[in-house]
């Protein structure tokens, strides 16, 4: 069974992981992850595969590198929330 995610809950989601932790490693955790955002959705382990990092010491790291993977579609038109933060 795959999990959803919102993209403004990833946040919370890394930081389940433990680290240290490989690029590769934090991908596989997410391969049945889909993580919804502004403009649609995406599976997560793919996000994070695409992540330039070898490897992630904190969530804060991770997460950093995810939103600069992003499109800037994905995060919404500016100052524009999705209710839930």
């Amino acid at each position: 069974m795959s999990d959803t995610v919102k993209l403004s809950r990833v946040d919370t989601e890394f930081d389940q992981l433990s680290y240290p932790i490989s690029r590769d490693e934090a991908a596989a955790e997410y391969t049945d992850t889909t993580v919804t955002f502004a403009d649609g959705q995406a599976n997560l382990g793919e996000l994070v595969s695409e992540t330039r990092s070898e490897t992630y010491r904190s969530p804060e790291e991770l997460s950093e590198e995810l939103y600069n993977t992003l499109p800037v579609e994905a995060l919404g038109e500016p100052r524009q929330s999705d209710g839930d933060a």
